[in-house]
Parts: C-alpha cells; sequence; structure tokens
C-alpha cells in the first residue's frame, strides 16, 4: 500500500541548537526558514526548538522532535523544515532515521538553504553526502574542544561545565554560589515538592519568566538537571 503524503505548501518547523554550537541559534534558524517558505509559497504552521540537544542524539533524547512528528500529522503537513541538514542530525543513520519517521508521518524534510531538496536520485545521494559532512564537523569540533581542555588542564586552570547555581570564581578555579540560579533552583525545589512534574514546572518557571543562563526558557532536560542538584 502506497504511503500517504500530506499538503507539500503545509511545513512544520524543526529548530536544533547543541551545546557546541553556538553560531546558528533559534532566532537565525526561524529566519532562514520564514525567508525560504515565503518564497515558496509555504506555509509553517508549527515550530519546535530541541534546545541544547546533540547532533548525534536519537529520537528519543529529542522531545521537540518528537513534537514535530506529531505536529506533522496533526496538521497534515507535508514538510519537515530545518534551516540547513545539519540541523537535522550530525550522524548519518540518525538522520537516515528521521527522515523515515518524517516519511512516516506523511512528509519530507527539507532545508531552507535550498540544497538537495529534490527528489532526484542526485538529490538522496547529495544528502548523504551532507549528513557524512556534517558527522565529519561533529568529530573536528570534539577534537577541537578535547585538545583546548587537555591545555586548559595543563595549565592548572578549571576544566568542565561549571554546575548550575555557581559561577566562577575570581581565580579562575573555585567556584561560588550564584545567588540567582541559586533561587531558580529554590523555586524547582518547592514546585517539585508541591509535586508537579518536570514538564509542569518547566511551564510554571515560563510563566514567571525565569530562563536559562543563556535567557532562553528552560528544558525538561536542564529542569530535571536542576532537580537533581537541588
Amino acid at each position: 500500500m502506497a504511503r500517504r503524503t500530506h499538503d507539500p505548501k503545509t511545513a512544520v518547523a524543526y529548530l536544533r541548537v547543541s551545546t557546541d554550537e553556538q553560531h546558528l541559534g533559534p532566532e537565525a534558524q526561524r529566519a532562514a526558514i520564514e525567508s525560504w517558505a515565503a518564497r515558496e509559497g509555504v506555509s509553517v504552521v508549527a515550530g519546535h526548538v530541541d534546545q541544547g540537544i546533540s547532533g548525534a542524539a536519537g529520537l528519543d533524547a529529542r522531545p521537540a522532535l518528537v513534537a514535530a512528528l506529531a505536529s506533522l500529522r496533526a496538521n497534515s503537513a507535508g514538510l519537515l523544515m530545518v534551516a540547513k541538514r545539519d540541523r537535522l542530525a550530525r550522524d548519518v543513520v540518525v538522520a537516515a532515521t528521521i527522515e523515515r519517521a518524517a516519511a512516516g508521518a506523511g512528509a519530507r524534510v527539507v532545508s531552507a538553504d535550498g540544497t538537495a531538496n529534490g527528489g532526484t536520485d542526485a538529490d538522496a545521494f547529495m544528502r548523504t553526502i551532507l549528513d557524512g559532512a556534517a558527522q565529519y564537523e561533529r568529530a573536528l569540533i570534539r577534537s577541537r574542544t578535547r585538545a583546548a581542555l587537555a591545555a586548559k588542564k595543563a595549565k592548572g586552570e578549571r576544566v568542565g561545565t561549571v554546575p548550575y547555581g555557581f559561577r566562577l570564581a575570581a581565580d579562575g578555579v573555585s567556584l561560588e554560589a550564584d545567588e540567582a540560579e541559586q533561587g531558580v533552583i529554590a523555586v524547582v525545589r518547592d514546585l517539585r515538592a508541591a509535586g508537579l512534574s518536570v514538564r509542569a514546572t518547566v511551564a510554571a518557571l515560563a510563566s514567571k519568566g525565569l530562563v536559562s543562563r543563556k535567557g532562553t526558557p528552560f528544558g525538561v532536560t536542564q529542569v530535571q538537571r536542576i532537580g537533581v542538584a537541588a
């Protein structure tokens, strides 16, 4: 039986920002998607953002992507849109898995940069090449990060992420409490003690106007980590 496809002029946007890559933030991705959609006469009916998610993460670690796939079905959308192919994934297998999931939802993946959006064999081949290049670039980023951390450690400098609720002291090595973040931890502790789920806690933080270190809304994973720290 042929797989059903949905409206090719209706799209759901998917945005991803990892902890290692800040060169193409959500706003830049959203602008690229909206610009392409306007040129092509496509209506973007929903948008979902995975913040702080690695390009190698699978579907089970991407709540926003899961929501985007559900939006495809709910809106009979025929396109899952990303700003660039590497926003989909930086792993060949993961990218292929997501494409199959989108196809199962009646849609196909397209990039706002217009690269290899067609349905020819040449386009399919080019997408595989792009996915392989993205995977290789991720490996380079990780290698550079490891080298930089090793150099800092050799100098006696602190390496690793500063835990939420603390900041680096003036000596560049020790930690000191961050009053604002400690306040958020206290709020999370109180909300969880009151019986709210992690997702309900995320919504409550947003309603209070509390944001992460990056100035973005807290995500489920961040709140789970804060809850452990609390």
